[in-house]
């Protein structure tokens, strides 16, 4: 196992509040899916800007969709040939298209 790269306390600091703020943005995005103020052809139009939301995996945007859950997620993004460890980013403009079919 690789040993953590050697940080400074200002480094560390920093990176403590970053991934602080990464997690806010996500919660919040998941939870405005699930409050349905968001919808999904949102999230994918704000991906393209946000690299904070880009990150997000897409498995875990569909869970926060209401109605959806683990299971129906699963088994859309399997029939939609999706990966489970794809994230918005790295969805391509057919599997957009097939997505917001599916669930809008």
């Amino acid at each position: 196992m690789p040993t953590p790269p050697k940080l400074t306390a200002e480094q560390r600091q920093a990176a403590l509040i970053k991934a602080a703020h990464v997690r806010r943005v996500r919660a919040e995005v998941k939870a405005r899916l699930k409050m349905g103020t968001l919808t999904l052809g949102e999230v994918l139009t704000q991906a393209d800007d946000d690299e904070v939301i880009a990150k997000i995996k897409v498995l875990s945007i569909l869970e926060s969709l209401p109605t959806i859950g683990k299971v129906r997620a699963r088994r859309t993004m399997e029939k939609l040939s999706i990966a489970e460890s794809r994230r918005l980013s790295g969805l391509g403009t057919k599997q957009r298209a097939a997505l917001l079919g599916e669930f809008s």
